[in-house]
């Protein structure tokens, strides 16, 4: 008896040692880990990788775009690509949404490399997992930290339109709005600060800002937080009405790199946004942590992605929950 004792705890330490460790996520219904597609699609990250890359250098904005793609799905009904369905006759589409409509894009470099791994492994492969691989692939091409991926996520069924339009912060909420919003996620502070750290690189609209310049709190005056020969150049192309779809970078000084400047253009009273800017005005911690990213390259790498790893784990669909769709348009028939 003793000795099968011994040997049942050996063989439980030999499990121990081979189980692989890393940032896995414990889901309802099981894990998300790096190795998932290793045996069933192999190709599967590469796949992603090279078409992401031949999107990102024929248009470099394409990387903010996936990136935010991503963020805005995992927001909603958590990480299950729900943002990615077309309405049909019992689907109201996320892409009509306030936040989305004439905004989120990247759609179509979703559709090459789902139709790519169709090819290659069929039915295999998530629309949700796609979203969260070219998020990490856009933050790589254009400079940023890597980091190992959790797989295994799998297709919701459905789409939630109040919930694209509640639950994703928006350029005007109030510091405790965006906070609130992270938190009832599973993210906190810390998350907010590094993620909203992704406005390194890509645009923002006209429209997204124009309150700050001409009327920030209903008064008629501007946002005295913007830095004032900064305020009086966005004006020249967002003027009070018209050129709404306008665009803008979210970060002047390295708008195509992934790095810090974004925080350092925050000190300097020149966050686009102001939800870029109420990080340094509204709150102790966040006015710290902004600090702390600007100094430090390596600190806001190292937290992005672990942020990016802590959002990418908001309630996925595991096991035999969900589907894997065909066509990341539309749910399976």
């Amino acid at each position: 008896m003793a000795q099968l004792i011994s040997v049942v705890l050996v063989l439980g330490l030999v499990f121990l040692a081979f189980s692989p460790i890393c940032f896995c996520g414990k889901t309802t219904g099981g894990y998300l880990f790096p190795q998932f597609y290793d045996r069933s699609c192999p190709k599967a990250r590469e796949i992603v990788h090279s078409i992401v890359a031949k999107a990102v250098a024929k248009e470099a904005r394409m990387a903010a775009s996936l990136l935010r793609l991503h963020f805005h799905d995992c927001f909603v009904k958590g990480c299950d690509a729900s943002i990615l369905l077309d309405s049909t006759g019992s689907i109201i589409s996320e892409k009509g949404s306030n936040p989305n409509r004439n905004s989120v894009r990247g759609f179509e470099v979703i559709d090459e490399i789902k139709s790519a791994l169709e090819k290659e492994c069929p039915r295999t492969v998530s629309c949700a997992d796609i979203m969260a691989l070219s998020a990490r692939d856009s933050t790589v091409l254009t400079g940023g930290p890597s980091w190992e991926v959790p797989l295994g996520r799998r297709d919701s069924r459905g789409a939630s339109l109040s919930g694209s339009n509640n639950n994703i912060p928006a350029p005007n909420n109030t510091f405790q709005t965006i906070l609130t919003k992270f938190k009832l996620k599973g993210l906190n502070v810390v998350d907010l600060v590094a993620l909203s750290g992704s406005h390194t690189i890509g645009n923002a609209r006209c429209t997204s800002f124009r309150q700050r310049l001409y009327n920030q709190s209903g008064n008629g005056k501007p946002d005295y937080s913007l830095q004032q020969s900064f305020a009086a150049q966005l004006r020249t192309r967002c003027p009070r009405s018209g050129g709404d779809q306008n665009l803008f970078f979210l970060d002047f000084a390295s708008p195509k790199k992934f790095d810090n400047s974004y925080f350092k253009n925050i000190l300097a009273s020149k966050g686009l946004l102001s939800s870029d800017q109420v990080l340094l005005t509204k709150n102790e911690a966040s006015m710290e942590l902004v600090k702390k990213y600007a100094d430090s390259n390596e600190l806001f790498f190292e937290q992005f992605s672990k942020s990016m790893v802590k959002m990418g784990n908001i309630t996925p669909l595991t096991g035999s929950r969900g589907e894997i769709r065909k066509s990341c348009r539309k749910i399976n028939s």
